[in-house]
């Protein structure tokens, strides 16, 4: 799939954008299928531990790990892309689909940027006494968890959900045009967010999108997360890709070329590689992630 030109210009003048139908179900299956075994492992293992009273192994993959977490917040524990690192997700950052995207707003030579997340948004029902920023996340702008010497990069991110995200599920909203700011100074107060008193005064929109579908921001559109009052958890990735030889922003941290016309060879094809970068990366403590 590629971006039409009036998608394009609508990225380029409002600093988002919602792609429809961007993926299909066979796309995302083998990400999600890496989910579960991994949480059905986890679950196990702490069921054996005595952790768990239940496996809840009949609850579906939008439910059975918010049961889990109520039971046992350590089935949370290094939750994320570069903890997991898992085949198919490196599989899903090199995703053709994606990169034909990322290419008409990045051109030919694209790289993987090393901020990665994949995100659990529980039911506040079963949230407990997390933190108020897991579930309603502040204003924030995403170029503020990277190095000031990113600062001339172009970094975009791409969003998706695991399931639908609408406004009871916990989407994202966002403000249009706020990107042409630039950078506005933030606080680390309740998660890093938008000090209030340089907050643009402009009318957020919602930006619902369906499972399969993308948001692309610019690093510096403010956006937040609102809370999810459903009854599943509100699954979603959110990835980073940057022009081949920019600052990604976190030198420390692997990035890799996904994408190239010129050296078609420099794409990083294999995991266990990708496995080595990170892992050497976790054996250097005390890097600073934000800019506050």
């Amino acid at each position: 799939m590629r971006l039409t030109v009036e998608q394009i210009i609508a990225y380029q003048t409002e600093g988002y954008l919602i792609v429809p139908e961007a993926l299909s179900e066979a796309d995302l299956r083998p990400v999600i299928g890496e989910l579960e075994r991994e949480i059905d492992e986890r679950a196990r293992r702490l069921f054996a531990e005595g952790k768990l009273k239940a496996l809840y192994e009949e609850e579906p993959f939008e439910r059975r790990y918010a049961f889990l977490y109520r039971e046992c917040r350590e089935i949370g524990k290094g939750f994320d892309i570069q903890h997991l690192l898992g085949e198919a997700m490196f599989r899903h950052l090199g995703s053709e689909k994606l990169l034909d995207v990322a290419e008409c707003l990045l051109g030919s030579e694209i790289s993987c940027n090393p901020i990665q997340h994949l995100r659990a948004k529980l039911p506040s029902a079963y949230a407990g006494d997390e933190p108020d920023y897991f579930q309603n996340v502040p204003w924030h702008q995403d170029c503020a968890v990277t190095t000031p010497d990113s600062e001339a990069s172009e970094i975009i991110t791409f969003w998706m959900p695991l399931v639908d995200a609408t406004a009871e599920t916990g989407c994202m909203e966002v403000m249009p045009g706020a990107f042409k700011r630039g950078y506005l100074d933030h606080r680390a107060e309740g998660g890093t967010m938008i000090d209030p008193a340089k907050l643009p005064e402009i009318v957020p929109v919602r930006a619902e999108c369906p499972k399969g579908s993308l948001v692309i921001m610019n690093k510096y559109t403010p956006h937040r997360g609102i809370g999810n009052r459903s009854g599943i958890v509100r699954w979603s990735i959110d990835l980073r890709y940057h022009k081949t030889g920019a600052n990604s922003g976190r030198s420390f941290q692997p990035s890799f070329p996904v994408r190239s016309a010129r050296d078609p060879e420099s794409v990083l094809r294999d995991a266990g590689e990708w496995r080595r970068l990170w892992r050497e990366v976790s054996e250097a403590k005390g890097q600073k992630l934000h800019r506050v």
